[in-house]
């Protein structure tokens, strides 16, 4: 089969379209024909040899995939047959012709949904829904802040906060970002670019605060997530994009406000949680995107062979949710 291959750690200079070994389905797993994968970043991260994939997962780049079943394994559980529209989450594999999923890890694609579509739901709002339900128990009413709400994952949270009728506010690094946010649902946008988000999320919230954060960024955030943070808050780490040692960093208000701070990931989960958390998710959402209440957020559409360019314009920070490679 055909697939992007990485030449040798390094830029995107390295990507390249090569033939690679067909996947051949476990008894448990599906094999299927992709017809459509979508960007992330650890894509990069990756590609530049700072995230190797999981053991036993496919060096493939690509952690997400919608395309048509091919061979069901004999011991597959949930109905699928060959022709099935199918999408999910992937440990890796995404960037190829065929790929294979645990049938407990594929869902139906959405009526009406196109192929890249589909491909733009499983990371990003997998990781939504486990960060603010999961990790961070979000309940009706609550406030959340979420950095880099026009990302990916962030386009999704503002949907999924919104749904549960909790109050999304996010930051953001542009104008155009941060009207695309308040049009998708977002109680307040802030741009982070135009002084410290603390002083206008505590201004937007009358000084209580926010029980939730959502971050990306790390270290830098540390001291003004902690001031916005409300009594009994949570803060929820996912990445460390703007680094990860803090300097003169004081604990002090995390005792004072008894404040609960975890770090997730979900690439590295078990197979166990990945399937719970994607039949719950499947549960909760897939009914939602047929009705219109949650909706995939696509910035472009690359043809695969324009993966370089693709991973160029995701490390310029350009796109509104998520880029996602059409595979021919």
């Amino acid at each position: 089969m055909k697939a992007v291959l990485v030449e040798k750690p390094g830029g995107r200079e390295q990507l390249m379209i090569g033939e690679y070994p067909k996947p051949t389905p476990a008894d448990d797993e599906l094999l299927v024909k992709v017809h459509a994968t979508a960007l992330n970043r650890a894509d990069i991260s990756q590609r530049e040899g700072k995230y190797p994939p999981p053991p036993s997962a496919s060096p493939i780049l690509g952690l997400e995939m919608a395309g048509v079943v091919e061979e069901v394994g004999k011991n597959c559980e949930g109905g699928w047959k060959p022709g099935d529209r199918v999408f999910g989450l992937l440990p890796g594999g995404g960037y190829a012709q065929y790929a294979v999923i645990p049938d407990k890890m594929a869902m139906p694609v959405p009526e009406g949904f196109t192929f890249e579509q589909a491909a733009a739901i499983p990371e990003v709002f997998l990781t939504a829904y486990q960060c603010l339900f999961w990790v961070g128990r979000l309940k009706q009413g609550e406030t959340v802040l979420i950095h880099a709400g026009a990302s990916g994952v962030g386009t999704a949270a503002i949907q999924l906060v919104k749904s549960v009728g909790a109050i999304p506010l996010v930051t953001v690094g542009s104008e155009e970002k941060r009207r695309f946010c308040l049009d998708l649902g977002a109680d307040h946008a802030f741009n982070y670019k135009e002084g410290e988000f603390a002083d206008k999320v505590l201004a937007a919230t009358k000084n209580r605060g926010v029980q939730l954060v959502l971050d990306f960024v790390g270290a830098p955030y540390w001291k003004q997530n902690l001031r916005v943070l409300a009594m009994d808050g949570r803060l929820v780490l996912i990445s460390m994009l703007g680094g990860s040692r803090l300097d003169d960093a004081s604990l002090g208000q995390v005792l004072a406000k008894r404040l609960q701070i975890s770090g997730t990931t979900l690439r590295t989960r078990s197979l166990d949680y990945k399937q719970d958390l994607t039949r719950e998710f499947a549960s909760f959402a897939l009914p939602r995107f047929v009705s219109g209440e949650l909706k995939p957020v696509i910035d472009r559409i690359f043809p695969w062979e324009e993966v370089r360019e693709a991973h160029r314009y995701m490390e310029e920070n350009r796109n509104i949710g998520k880029i996602v490679l059409r595979v021919f």
